[in-house]
């Protein structure tokens, strides 16, 4: 678990950097630092994509997850119940910050392969690295956003102690080829968070995340 605390911690730490910077940023580059946010969260999207697919042994099993997903998501109005709990607590676009922040910092490999390299192998390597990577984008999207993104750092800890407790209690059921499949799914729903931050198209991401259940269920029912 230290991996993941210190994974939190960079989040927290570059949170509160990138924060005490907002007010002092003017307009024209809070614009630009939301593009470059977008476009890098379409850049990771993507590449997630372009790796992963292509290994797929079950190559219509995302289609079915994000379509399943998104009408169970739809139904229980996730994005919207998000958006009405953040706004009650905070002010402007919190909500949209805080959602993509999620995705970027527990729907990537190394936040997903991390807690199982640690639990399984005892190595850190993964988890470090993205803990680095994790702080340097909480400091740009706290200048955006605020401190609020901070609390992307507490569901990053508990998603990572879930996979960590789960990969120590399954060490030997760990399938390779279910990661393959919720790391392609994970990568659809980053894409369309960028585009909603660039303002290309509108994506109801967050009732698209019970996508990430699907694989989980169909794995258990062929093993």
């Amino acid at each position: 678990m230290l991996g993941t605390i210190f994974n939190t911690m960079m989040i927290i730490v570059g949170s509160i950097i990138g924060s005490i910077f907002k007010n002092g940023i003017k307009d024209e580059y809070h614009q630009i630092l939301m593009q470059a946010m977008g476009l890098a969260a379409m850049g990771l999207g993507i590449n997630a994509l372009v790796q992963h697919l292509p290994s797929s042994k079950y190559p219509v099993l995302f289609i079915v997850s994000l379509a399943i997903g998104g009408l169970l998501g739809q139904k229980l109005n996730l994005e919207s119940k998000f958006n009405a709990l953040v706004n009650k607590y905070s002010k402007g676009n919190l909500a949209e910050g805080l959602s993509t922040a999620i995705l970027l910092f527990c729907i990537g490999s190394l936040s997903i392969l991390g807690p199982i390299e640690a639990a399984l192998k005892q190595d850190y390597t993964y988890l470090l690295t993205n803990g680095i990577l994790d702080g340097i984008t909480s400091i740009v999207l706290a200048t955006t956003f605020g401190i609020g993104i901070a609390v992307a750092g507490i569901v990053l800890f508990l998603w990572q102690g879930s996979i960590y407790l789960i990969a120590s209690l399954m060490e030997n059921s760990i399938n390779n080829d279910l990661l393959n499949e919720l790391t392609i799914i994970g990568g659809i729903l980053i894409l369309a968070s960028g585009l909603s931050i660039l303002g290309i198209k509108k994506c109801n991401t967050l009732n698209l995340l019970p996508s990430l259940i699907i694989p989980i269920i169909v794995f258990l029912f062929i093993h």
